[in-house]
């Protein structure tokens, strides 16, 4: 072998490595676009489940509030029924704090 066959030899190797290269870094940049596009779709799911979570939990401190409300304003008519509208808003929060457990937890059980 002459040192220009050598040389041609080397050349060739290096080209060869070259588009070896290339493909495996235009592999990587693929790989590197999908994970983050995965990355940020996740980002958004989460993002939508924050404000389900946010929405519910407004409506029903709302809800517990009014019923709040009108407990207190039926004991003060009717004061021998305090007790049992205590508890009936007692089991009435109870029940909207259910739901926005349930909707915090329900996203979840989605995947």
């Amino acid at each position: 072998m002459t040192d220009l066959d050598t040389i041609r030899h080397g050349r060739q190797v290096n080209r060869q490595t070259s588009r070896q290269v290339g493909r495996e870094l235009g592999r990587l940049d693929g790989t590197t676009t999908l994970q983050v596009a995965r990355v940020e779709a996740q980002a958004d799911v989460q993002a939508a489940q924050v404000n389900a979570v946010a929405a519910v939990a407004q409506r029903a401190m709302q809800g517990v509030a009014f019923v709040s409300q009108v407990e207190q304003q039926l004991g003060q008519a009717v004061p021998l029924s305090v007790t049992r509208l205590q508890a009936i808003g007692d089991v009435a929060a109870l029940a909207m704090t259910q739901v926005v457990m349930r909707t915090a937890e329900t996203p979840r059980t989605c995947r």
